[in-house]
């Protein structure tokens, strides 16, 4: 009767095998430097801030003109 690879490999094992595997991966990432991440973190910032603005005049306009409709 054939066995499979994992079959034969212990809890444990397997287990190791994972977390062995899972560092080597983390690796392999390219970890943004602080100048980065603050530059990134801005950009995000001040993009939300643009939308909410937009999004403010237009929720204010549209309230504006349904004070007339109605």
């Amino acid at each position: 009767m054939a066995v499979k690879q994992n079959e034969k490999l212990g809890f444990l094992a397997r287990t190791k095998k994972f977390l062995r595997a899972s560092l080597n991966e983390l690796k392999k990432v390219h970890w943004s430097t602080r100048k980065e991440l603050t530059t990134y973190s801005m950009v995000v910032v001040v993009a939300v801030l643009i939308v909410s603005a937009i999004i403010w005049v237009f929720d204010t306009a549209l309230s504006f003109i349904m004070g007339f409709v109605i």
